[in-house]
This record gives structure tokens, sequence and C-alpha cells, in this order.
């Protein structure tokens, strides 16, 4: 059963079946005139068959319900299933896709002409991003263990208060990074997180695409909304691009749209630009 499968259907009416047969049985206890036995009899004879067909129709009804509810339940639970399997594998996508990718960028910002590095912090960052990726996906695998009854140790979401660690860490993948914040106090979690999900893919897609290039990064309240802009100055001279699989860009884009924000992304003069209006009320 897939995530877009089509609601359960209930079962077919009795109730408008039943009316009519109660119908025909009173236009017949109409008909029945005169005296002797059938007065009598036909009369009761109707009042039974309309009892019964009652006791058929709400019986039927209950039955229905019941099959119903247990199939909406299964359907709702599946679909349930199906959102956290997707949600898990884009956790597992973007911790091996940003790791590998920080470590393949990292050796080519330390290859590169003036980078003024001897190789030997390059291979510490190397070293440092490969254990923390290893630890993620120990982690990750520990939660689909965790139905088994198997404790599983979750990370804590992002906060702005990790926002200076994420470009700390794309620093030393490659780009200068600035940083512009606003008056953005008492946001809730939620766009919190995804205030740093938006700022660490598009720092990496930077470090990827452009190199040491300068970047910039500015966050602010606009009314109801945060405003997530990170915008780089292109490809530095001599550098090969390193891309993804193209996944990450796509996968912020549903992230952003699917809490009811919105989310640009394009080349703008010589770099890249990347921009989430992310909803958020302000917090009394």
């Amino acid at each position: 059963m897939g995530v877009d499968q089509a609601l359960p259907r209930r079962g077919r009416r009795v109730w408008p079946l039943a009316i009519a047969v109660h119908v025909v049985l009173l236009l017949a206890l109409l008909a029945v005139a005169g005296g002797g036995l059938a007065a009598v009899v036909v009369p009761v004879v109707i009042a039974a068959l309309a009892a019964s067909v009652t006791l058929w129709a709400a019986f039927s009804t209950h039955r229905q319900r019941t099959a119903y509810e247990a199939r909406l339940a299964a359907w709702a639970g599946e679909r349930a299933a199906q959102a956290e399997r997707l949600r898990i594998a884009r956790e597992l996508h973007d911790i091996v896709s940003h790791g590998l990718g920080l470590i393949t960028v990292r050796a080519s910002a330390a290859r590169y002409p003036g980078a003024g590095d001897d190789g030997s912090a390059a291979l510490s960052d190397i070293e440092r991003i490969g254990r923390q990726t290893t630890r993620e996906l120990r982690r990750m695998l520990s939660v689909l263990h965790g139905s088994a009854g198997v404790a599983a140790p979750l990370r804590p979401a992002d906060s702005l208060r990790d926002l200076p660690a994420i470009i700390e860490a794309a620093g030393r993948a490659g780009p200068a990074v600035t940083v512009e914040l606003g008056e953005i106090d008492d946001i809730s979690p939620g766009a919190q997180l995804a205030v740093c999900s938006v700022v660490r893919e598009a720092l990496t897609n930077t470090a990827r695409h452009a190199g040491p290039t300068n970047a910039n990064v500015y966050v602010r309240r606009d009314g109801d909304w945060i405003v997530t802009s990170v915008r780089d100055e292109g490809p530095v001279d001599g550098w090969t691009p390193h891309p993804g699989a193209g996944h990450g860009i796509e996968g912020l884009r549903e992230r952003v749209t699917a809490i009811g924000g919105s989310f640009e992304a394009g080349h703008v003069e010589n770099g890249f630009r990347v921009t989430a209006r992310i909803p958020e009320a302000r917090m009394s």
C-alpha cells in the first residue's frame, strides 16, 4: 500500500433498501381491507417483517461501520509508516550526501592553488567529518532498530544555537562566510530547524560548486515569516565543481513548502542564491 493510495470506501448503504422495504410493507398493510382472519394475521406478519428488516439494517450498518473503521485505521497507519520511511530515507540521504560531499570538497580545497594548506589540516578535517558521519549513520540505524526494543538515542533537533557551528564547518570546507542576523529571537523550534537546514544545504552546495569563494548568510524576520537567504559569488578561478546527487535543493524545497513556506533557488549574476520564507508567528 503506497502513501498515495485512495481513502478506503464505505460499504454499500443498507438503510435506503430497508426504507424501501418498509414502504412496500406499509402499502401492503393499507391494502388489507375488511375483517376476518386476514385483517388480524396480515398486520402481525407485516409488523414482524418490518422489525426483522429494521434489525437486519441496524446490524449490517454496524458491521459495515466497524469494517470501514478498521480499514481506515490500517490505511492511516500505513500512510504514517510510509511517511516515516520517507523521512528516514531523506535523513540518511542528507547524512551521507553531506558528509561525503564535505570530505570531497575539503580534499579538493586543500589541492586548490593558493590554499596555503599543507594537507595536515585537511586530513584532520576529513577524519573528523568521517567520524561524525559514521556516528550519525549509527544513530539512524539505532532509530531503525528501535521498534525491536533497542534503545535509540536521538539527536536534538538543530536550533539557532547550532548555526555558528554549521557555518564554521562550511567555512572549513572552503567558502568564506559572512553572517547577517536580524531580530529572530523567540521563534519556534520548527522554524529554527528549517533555518539550519536551509543554511547547511546551501553552504554545502556552495562548497561543492564554487569552492573557496565568498558567501553571505542573511536571516531576518519579515512579519510572520523568517526569511533565510544564502548567496555566493560564484566559482573561483580554476575550481572544479563536485556536484552531488541533485536532490539537496529539491529536498529543501519540499521541506519548506510542506510547512507552508516558499522557496527559490537560482543563479544571480555570477553566483547562486537560495531564499526561503519560513512561516513563523511571534511567540507570546
